[in-house]
């Protein structure tokens, strides 16, 4: 065992705990301490497990845990940039893992399910990202991929690259989501000349965008809702 973990009580050690009592029984802090190995000078590892689960006050746990960059991870002491490297993958497999579970056979209803579904995702970031939903005839979703980064405007965004994932995915409709950072939802020109030139590429090709949805703070607007499709 590490010896980061013999510096602690015997019933404090989250390697121990774990073999008798099984990873469920394990507090948040100590599922990140057995992950981590080992602490820091002056630090044990538990110690800095909390202050890392601390970072987000707001929402502590994982969740805000999941939202730290790479460098503010880093930036905790005892915590390098392999250390964050190594957080940031493993809660991005968490999420993955959480995803596919929710997302087996789902089948999406109404513009107000997607938001909900997507909202966690999309409003907290700082730049615009565009999702793509692939959908059989029926509603399921087939596949989901953030195709562009940045700003969402007609000279980034490339429909050729859309729809030749949605034929690979054997799609008949799509549906597209992207976020406004600033929290307000109301669409750009840009947002509506993206949306026609996906649009009239998708007629030509007998793949229907069934709808776009921009995710802001807690709030979306479909443009299928809206009559803007």
């Amino acid at each position: 065992m590490n010896e980061n973990f013999n510096r602690l009580p015997k019933e404090e050690r989250p390697y121990e705990r774990c073999m008798r009592h099984g990873a469920q029984q394990l507090s948040n802090r100590e599922l990140l301490a057995v992950l981590l190995r080992t602490g820091a000078r002056g630090r044990t590892v538990l110690e800095l497990a909390g202050d890392l689960l601390k970072l987000s006050p707001e929402k502590e746990g994982f969740t805000g845990l999941r939202r730290r960059s790479l460098e503010e991870l880093s930036a905790v002491h005892g915590i390098g940039k392999v250390k964050a490297v190594q957080i940031q993958c493993i809660l991005e497999l968490a999420r993955r893992m959480a995803r596919e579970e929710a997302g087996k056979g789902v089948r999406f209803r109404t513009p107000a399910a997607i938001a909900e579904y997507y909202m966690e995702d999309l409003r907290h970031r700082e730049q615009e990202v565009l999702l793509v939903l692939m959908l059989n005839q029926k509603g399921r979703l087939l596949r989901e991929r953030y195709m562009f980064k940045g700003t969402v405007n007609t000279s980034v965004i490339s429909p050729r690259e859309i729809f030749l994932e949605a034929l690979s995915a054997r799609a008949v409709q799509i549906i597209l989501l992207h976020n406004h950072p600033s929290g307000d939802v109301q669409p750009s020109r840009e947002d509506m000349a993206v949306t026609r030139r996906i649009r009239d590429a998708g007629e030509m090709l007998g793949i229907r965008l069934a709808d776009h949805i921009i995710i802001g703070e807690r709030a979306y607007i479909s443009f299928r809702e809206e009559n803007y499709l």
